[in-house]
């Protein structure tokens, strides 16, 4: 049960994380203003990395132990990639819309599924 809950409260974090790095993303599309490297990317970046390993580790190791109807290992391991990468492409105005809005839109998606998975079980 442990594993559960805090697969839960890690996925609570990274769907806040995502929400925000799309609002950042539209923030600096509409200046087009890059942001500091330093001072709001890296701390920003570093924040996304750390929260999506452990995440993708404890979902690993929870999907180990019960079965899931709709979610994958492989999933897991892209939205992670995914979300690591758009903590960063957020800051520059330059970066693709329509590849960065749908790197979110599948990272919402896999994130929501994994909630309907918790607090829904097979059982």
């Amino acid at each position: 049960m442990k594993d559960k809950e805090i697969a839960l409260e890690l996925t609570k974090k990274l769907i806040s994380l995502c929400e925000t790095a799309d609002r950042i993303y539209e923030d600096v599309r509409e200046t087009g203003k890059e942001r500091d490297f330093y001072t709001e990317v890296k701390p920003f970046a570093d924040e996304v990395h750390h929260t999506t390993t452990e995440w993708a580790g404890q979902m690993k190791k929870w999907m180990k132990a019960e079965s899931f109807r709709y979610i994958f290992p492989q999933q897991i391991d892209q939205t992670a990639q995914n979300l690591t990468d758009i903590a960063v492409q957020a800051f520059f105005p330059k970066t693709s819309y329509n590849r960065f809005k749908s790197h979110v839109q599948s990272v919402q998606f896999i994130l929501k599924s994994v909630l309907t998975e918790i607090t829904n079980p097979i059982n």
